[in-house]
């Protein structure tokens, strides 16, 4: 007989978890306890909650399988919040475990109680709050079973203290069976055939690729359709790492920050095959203005993102590579000179859009530089702001699972604990953590872990003082009226570094780039890349809010 701490436990161990990130409080004391005892799973203690839900999300992207995280009840379980909303923006897979006040005292406002359950309910892919100790072993098998399959996403369970002391027999189940979920996999036949009969006719056929290839392990599925369509290949945020970006076929991230090249091709496409998108905001624009001399093919796991934003002609719900597999057996091979000509007309469009001075410290050279040392194959992770929009641009990346950003939900502080996780997933991987003055002030507490640990983690800093994104909209669309944008007492980060023992190089003039970086992707140490660029370095392109893609700033006029 054992309680209902070790049945969780056991029911980790069960689906092969190997690491937890957490955080004690008296709620969940006996499952710390129970993993106390255990040999087979690393407990990693973050310095924040927030920094868990990250650490586990950034081990899940990297891993492939999902990360948990486990904290206490009320402030604990709250501190969870903005994790589990990035991870369900992003379709990350996450088990998050909270301990809850007794049983007998839920719902009387006790001390550290809140209803966690129904605060993230909009948030997580399901949630449980454990009523029954003999319930432990099945809701946890479901619960991975649900994090990991259909469209991933967060899954949290809410198990009161005293659910956790109580015995269980109850054993783990072998199958999950839950008939109310069953994700479609297998794509309808006659909408298959649909979409290849208006690829093979396309003469202007564009692919846009979401990070549901890489959800999917449909990369090498992807690479085969775009080669024998001869169809250009553009991808959001979270579809980087898709496509090789050293392919000729490759245009760059569309959207609002996209490559100038890669938002024409898609305007002036005939045919779009959307794959493992949401066709958010960030890429349309304006969408009464979004691809309408294009017909859309949209394959998505999730029925619910087809034509939510964007009406679409062919939808296919499915798994994005079995789907893709049953294409390439109707597919045939085309050459398309004409459009490929076309689009080869606006890749020096890009040149202009990412100029830069050339005697200037700026975020173009320094990742262009550290592209050519990483070659691409360094996993990368980002917070928000300027600097994500700058590594999405120039930080070329050849393989999936190795760009780590946030992209629906937007979160600062994300890339830090983000780059803890994914080091974790993969140990001889370099990671680097590109971020920004403002971003890393939210979880930079997680260079203790970072420390405890002992993780040869590199952060490219670009320090420029203020708030980069928010000023530029402020340059741009308020007229210079600056407002609560800059970071007036900012650390000296070299201290910072050296309080957590980490090494330490500050780049201030741009002959220094190729030097410092070298000794810092080097030397085998967590790492801190100090660079003070100009507060006035600008993001470009910029799609002006509530604009069509063509509405484009490629920079600031005066």
């Amino acid at each position: 007989m054992i309680n209902g701490a070790e049945a969780v436990v056991r029911g980790l161990i069960h689906q092969g978890v190997r690491v937890i990130y957490g955080y004690p409080g008296a709620a969940n004391m006996a499952i710390y306890e129970a993993l106390r005892r255990s040999r087979e799973i690393e407990h990693v203690l973050t310095r924040s909650e927030q920094g868990a839900a990250h650490a586990a999300s950034g081990y899940a992207r990297v891993s492939g399988e999902p990360g948990v995280c486990l904290t206490t009840s009320g402030p604990g379980a709250t501190n969870l919040v903005t994790g589990l909303a990035t991870a369900y923006m992003d379709s990350v897979p996450l088990v998050a475990i909270t301990g809850q006040v007794a049983t007998e005292m839920v719902g009387t406002d006790s001390f550290q109680e809140v209803d966690i359950t129904g605060i993230t309910k909009p948030v997580t892919k399901h949630n449980y709050l454990v009523n029954r100790v003999e319930d432990i072993p099945r809701i946890l098998a479901e619960a991975f079973h649900i994090a990991g399959t259909g469209r991933p996403g967060p899954v949290l369970i809410d198990i009161p203290k005293d659910i956790a002391a109580q015995n269980c027999a109850a054993k783990i189940p072998e199958v999950v069976d839950l008939p109310g979920y069953k994700p479609n996999y297998k794509g309808h036949p006659a909408q298959i055939r649909t979409a290849c009969k208006l690829l093979n006719e396309a003469e202007r056929p564009l692919i846009y690729a979401g990070g549901g290839i890489i959800h999917s392990g449909a990369v090498a599925e992807l690479l085969k359709i775009a080669e024998l369509l001869e169809a250009p290949v553009a991808v959001t945020l979270m579809g980087k790492g898709a496509f090789p970006e050293d392919h000729p076929l490759f245009l760059g991230m569309l959207g609002v920050h996209g490559a100038p090249a890669a938002n024409k091709a898609l305007l002036a496409s005939d045919v779009i095959l959307c794959i493992g998108a949401r066709l958010d905001d960030r890429v349309t624009g304006r969408t009464d203005k979004f691809a309408t001399q294009a017909k859309m093919i949209h394959i998505d796991i999730d029925p619910a993102e087809i034509s939510k934003n964007i009406r679409v002609q062919v939808p296919i719900v499915g798994d994005a590579a079995g789907v893709m597999r049953d294409m390439l057996l109707r597919l045939q091979p085309a050459k398309r000179k004409d459009w490929l000509a076309m689009v080869a007309g606006w890749l020096p469009l890009q040149e202009q859009a990412y100029a830069a001075k050339a005697d200037e410290l700026n975020a173009q050279t320094v990742l262009t530089k550290l592209n050519s040392f990483t070659k691409g194959q360094a996993i990368i992770t980002t917070d928000v702001g300027q600097h994500q929009m700058w590594a999405a641009q120039f930080c070329k990346v050849n393989r999936p699972q190795a760009f780590i950003s946030s992209g629906g939900l937007g979160t600062m502080g994300y890339g830090l604990p983000a780059a803890l996780g994914a080091q974790m997933a993969a140990p001889n991987d370099l990671v680097i953590c590109v971020t920004g003055d403002g971003s890393l002030q939210m979880s930079m507490n997680e260079f203790a872990t970072i420390k405890a640990l002992g993780l040869p983690i590199k952060v490219l800093l670009f320090n420029n003082g203020v708030l980069g994104m928010v000023r530029q909209h402020q340059a741009v669309f308020f007229k210079e009226k600056y407002f609560s944008v800059d970071l007036v007492g900012n650390p000296d980060f070299k201290k910072i570094a050296e309080a957590y023992d980490m090494a330490y190089y500050l780049i201030a003039k741009i002959d220094q780039v190729d030097l410092v970086l070298q000794e810092a992707l080097a030397n085998g140490r967590a790492t801190l890349v100090d660079c003070a660029i100009p507060k006035e370095q600008m993001v470009y392109p910029m799609v002006r809010p509530g604009s069509s893609l063509d509405d484009v700033i490629i920079a600031m006029k005066k």
